[in-house]
């Protein structure tokens, strides 16, 4: 029986459709052929760059630098290379002590059917400079440096500061706003950084990554200036901001969108009550918390939190506190359907996302520097949404459900 190959499945996403609108615009895409072409153009302008990255490392200074070197850039020599896209002309930069020796394209090599892809898909995998020069030598029989390969990633960041300030939609019907911490090196001393993932689900029911803050310090200053940010990209409008209890964030919430509902994330508010339990003891808790929020109505939540209080108060009495301390913000979502509550209260839409970024941390144990972390977030970022093709279970019915209950504000 002759052996079933592979078939790509193709799922589009809004990130893929603007990409795609780019290309037909730029190359004028009619055929089949016009995409071999564009991607042959697209792929021969990457391997320039990433030699032209090369030749600054190997002179240790940027193009048009001035320079005490002895050595210097001495043109380009063409170079006919074969690719998975076809043959093309690769411009290969010179130095004048004729020391330069391309890695990404070595000398006397000439077909580059495999590599095209490999440096930056490895590094959106979460794999280290050191763990991609590895593979490198072992697959392709050459060495790539790390700061080789940084200065190769680092031209990304152009790509990175466009999508941080794309344009976004005007209403997002829920937000969700959480935090990974990472170490990160600088100038020798190792500071604990938190990335913030701001997640929205549109009118569509589609997720979408609006934005990676890598920040030190939370406030309601700082909180201030990321949603207004937002409203400078175009939001007009949230409904509901589900967060854990991040310094300042309800009050810059009622500065930058007064009519937005802040909801204190659910999942966050129980894992906080269960570092004051035992062991032994967190199974029977956690089932206690759920007759909480999953409560039919708020009075009925609020009975249910007095009991389940008054049980535990004994063995454990600041456990429950901050339920009662953070009520107004946990209340909210006692007014919706369970189907709305779903998608409040469990974190599905954005847990996903978190396993990808927490790798970033079993790989890296310290990222030398906050670029570094940038550029490893924002390509684990574009990995782990390939798959974000369909709308959040139930869309319709939650949608119809927000749409009364925030009358006039999805349209």
């Amino acid at each position: 029986m002759a052996k079933s190959k592979n078939i790509h499945r193709v799922e589009m996403t809004e990130g893929k459709r603007s990409i795609i609108q780019q290309l037909l615009q730029e190359y004028d895409i009619e055929t089949a052929e016009d995409i071999q072409d564009a991607l042959k153009d697209l792929l021969g302008g990457t391997i320039k760059e990433m030699m032209e990255a090369e030749m600054e490392h190997h002179l240790g200074y940027e193009k048009n630098a001035r320079s005490d070197s002895t050595n210097a850039r001495n043109g380009y020599k063409e170079k006919r290379v074969h690719s998975k896209y076809g043959d093309m002309e690769i411009p290969v930069p010179q130095d004048r002590e004729s020391s330069f020796k391309p890695q990404i394209v070595p000398k006397r090599k000439k077909d580059i059917v495999g590599i095209d892809d490999k440096i930056i898909s490895m590094y959106a995998k979460g794999m280290t400079t050191r763990q991609i020069s590895d593979t490198l030598m072992d697959i392709y029989g050459f060495e790539a440096s790390e700061g080789f390969i940084s200065d190769v990633t680092d031209k990304i960041l152009p790509e990175i500061e466009d999508w941080q300030n794309r344009p976004l939609n005007s209403v997002y019907p829920v937000l969700f706003i959480d935090a990974i911490h990472y170490s990160v090196k600088d100038n020798g001393v190792i500071r604990k950084l938190a990335a913030y993932v701001i997640l929205g689900i549109d009118d569509t029911g589609h997720k979408e990554v609006l934005s990676i803050e890598v920040g030190e310090n939370e406030s309601s200053k700082y909180w201030l200036s990321v949603l207004n940010n937002l409203k400078n990209r175009g939001v007009e409008d949230i409904l509901i901001i589900c967060a854990d209890g991040l310094t300042g964030m309800k009050e810059a919430i009622a500065a930058a969108f007064p009519k937005t509902e802040y909801q204190r994330c659910i999942v966050h508010q129980v894992r906080n009550t269960m570092k004051y339990v035992a062991d032994k003891d967190k199974k029977l808790l956690a089932a206690d918390l759920k007759t909480i929020y999953g409560a039919p109505s708020e009075e009925k939540a609020r009975e249910q939190l007095d009991g389940v209080s008054e049980k535990w108060a004994e063995k454990y009495p600041n456990a429950l506190k901050s339920w009662f301390k953070n009520w107004d913000a946990i209340s909210p979502i006692f007014k919706f359907s369970a189907d709305v509550r779903t998608v409040i209260y469990t974190t599905n839409a954005i847990e996903s996302l978190n396993s990808t970024y927490r790798r970033l941390n079993r790989q890296r144990s310290v990222f030398p520097s906050d670029s570094a972390l940038l550029k490893a977030l924002y390509l684990s970022t574009f990995e782990a949404t390939k798959k974000w093709s369909m709308p959040i279970r139930n869309w319709g019915k939650i949608y119809g459900e927000l749409s009364i209950m925030y009358e006039g504000r999805l349209s």
